[in-house]
């Protein structure tokens, strides 16, 4: 089992959330985050005043799946979620050890 993770931009939560639906994935945990990568944030502009903003918001989505479908469900978050501007976000994909179902006490496989 593998845990993915990705952040993403809000604008782009919608899509993403189709994309793995039609795929199959059947559960995820949202998150609204903020942070930043190589851009460092960002400049605006409010009422003529320029404001730093340090912490960009972001979308986390992490979805535990089958060592199988790793490459196709971080595939499509990847085109799902895809700008071509800066900002986009990341995906990256963890080791899970164990599941445990809290209502049924299903573990592993059997309790995604």
């Amino acid at each position: 089992m593998k845990l993915v993770t990705a952040v993403i931009k809000p604008h782009k939560w919608e899509e993403v959330r189709a994309a793995l639906e039609a795929f199959g994935v059947t559960g995820m945990t949202v998150s609204e985050v903020s942070g930043y990568g190589r851009q460092k944030g960002h400049t605006e502009v409010y009422r003529g005043a320029e404001y730093d903003i340090a912490l960009v918001p972001k979308i986390r989505v992490e979805i535990i799946i089958d060592d199988a479908d790793v490459e196709d469900v971080s595939g499509i978050v990847v085109k799902a979620a895809q700008t071509g501007r800066i900002g986009d976000g990341k995906v990256w994909i963890s080791p899970v050890e164990s599941v445990v179902r809290v209502r049924t006490g299903d573990r592993d496989e059997a309790a995604i």
